[in-house]
């Protein structure tokens, strides 16, 4: 059954469809499956875990070991043998042999990185979906919608619910790109592949001092339009926006070039990446004029900020697993409502405390060649969810 309706620019319609409630063999089938992926996730949440922690102790203490090494330069113009082979710390403007070139629009700026960015006027699908039982039989009510919109990748309008009437184009006219200067200096000193790739922070090209490129493109705001009415776009029609990063020489509109901080191994006028003795790399680039200090004081948030991500990412992942590989108990007694209800409560108890408890074993056991007292002070944390779970079932249960 489906209900069509029109509100400008926006159309939406609703689709019903049904099938018979599955029967328990077929639960059954489907919930031993999903205890299969569980078993994965869980297991891929101790590998994660475990090298984590390997990972985050080997940074802090290669980055411990280059504020050790780490030689000031007192000029950024002249090269010093005295240097060769050893960890620097210098600050300077950004500069680049040769700007960067856009001939289709005309376009030119002395920067490190250019980047064309092109979007296309395009129809968007956007579904939302409900499911509810009806005369014995498992519903899906899917509300579908559209609307136009700008967006910098071909939305592909054939798997869409409903083609008709919302057809995009299958490839756009003009292509995006990114620029990147072959040749990127501090002063005397070139910088390696690996620190021109952290010269990332982009912002838009104002084009407002420029005129139109061509006949067919006209240029509004921050924008080339390739439109007959910019203001009124048509399904195809694209818009081109610029972005930089890394400006490395005097412009009348953007200012000075932009400073850095870098902190890497010279070899001769070259800036490359320092190995430490525990095995990790130290390339380091900020923007700004930075001192030693803050600069080794930002990597090892940065180092802690990541840690923490994948120790959560690694505790959901084990969470998720166990919920997965116990579902099975409440597909067994899914035909009694009040028991089920009590049973999904205590399985997401269950998966909690043991998630917990795990997590802080695999974080200990990646601790333990590094640091063992605090491996075995997680060792015994751990206990501590399983504990308190146990602590809150009665006498009797336990027995």
């Amino acid at each position: 059954f489906q209900q069509f309706s029109d509100a400008g620019n926006r159309k939406e319609h609703v689709k019903i469809t049904g099938e018979p409630k599955p029967g328990f063999l077929e639960r059954l089938s489907e919930t031993s499956g999903g205890m299969l992926i569980g078993l994965v996730t869980f297991l891929l949440a101790f590998y994660l875990l475990f090298t984590n922690e390997g990972r985050a102790l080997r940074t802090a203490k290669s980055l411990e070991e280059g504020l050790s090494l780490v030689v000031p330069l007192d000029s950024i113009h002249s090269i010093s043998q005295q240097n060769e082979g050893r960890l620097v710390h210098l600050a300077g403007a950004l500069s680049t042999s040769k700007p960067l070139f856009d001939p289709s629009y005309g376009l030119s700026i002395q920067a490190v990185k250019l980047k064309r960015n092109v979007e296309m006027y395009q129809w968007v699908e956007y579904e939302d979906s409900k499911e509810y039982e009806e005369n014995g039989e498992m519903k899906k009510e899917t509300k579908y919608s559209y609307n136009t919109e700008w967006k910098s990748e071909v939305v592909n309008s054939r798997n869409f619910d409903r083609e008709i009437g919302h057809k995009n184009p299958s490839a756009m006219a003009v292509e995006s790109f990114t620029a990147v200067s072959p040749n990127v200096q501090v002063g005397s000193f070139v910088l390696s592949k690996g620190l021109v790739d952290k010269i990332d922070d982009f912002k838009q090209l104002s084009l407002s001092h420029l005129e139109d490129p061509h006949a067919d493109v006209t240029q509004r705001g921050d924008y080339f339009y390739h439109s007959d009415n910019p203001r009124r776009p048509e399904v195809g029609d694209i818009r081109v926006s610029f972005f930089y990063a890394g400006l490395s020489g005097d412009d009348p509109h953007l200012g000075t070039a932009d400073q850095v901080t870098v902190i890497a191994r010279q070899r001769g006028d070259q800036l490359v990446p320092y190995h430490t003795k525990s095995g990790d790399v130290l390339e380091i680039l900020y923007p700004g004029d930075l001192s030693v200090e803050e600069m080794f004081q930002k990597e090892h948030e940065s180092n802690t900020m990541k840690t923490w991500t994948l120790r959560a990412a690694g505790w959901l992942s084990m969470f998720v697993g166990i919920s997965l590989m116990t579902r099975i108990c409440y597909t067994l007694v899914d035909w009694f409502p009040v028991v089920r209800d009590l049973v999904s409560v205590g399985l997401k108890a269950f998966a909690l405390c043991v998630a917990s408890s795990l997590s802080l074993l695999t974080i200990s056991m990646g601790w333990l060649f590094y640091r063992p007292l605090w491996a075995l002070l997680l060792a015994l944390l751990s206990i501590v969810p399983i504990a308190v779970a146990r602590s809150r079932v009665p006498p009797k249960k336990q027995q």
